[in-house]
């Protein structure tokens, strides 16, 4: 196994864990985006509204998308 074969093996473990987390935690990140979009969206004086809450929506979409459900243990 070469070096590139494992550095493939332990990338796609790295994307599991990350998906793992993404599912347990989902609700802790949607809200960090909600925080992170109203900030940007005060910063601008809510000039891009509309363009921040589809951003932030396509954002939760990706997050959803990508989250592993959670196992029942």
């Amino acid at each position: 196994m070469g070096l590139m074969d494992n550095l493939k093996g332990k990338a796609e473990e790295l994307k599991d864990k990350a998906s793992e987390l993404a599912g347990k935690h989902g609700d802790k990140i949607d809200n960090m985006v909600d925080k992170a979009g109203e900030t940007i969206d005060k910063a601008t004086k809510h000039k891009y509204s509309e363009k921040i809450e589809k951003g932030a929506s396509a954002a939760k979409h990706a997050r959803d998308d990508f989250a592993a459900k959670p196992k029942d243990d």
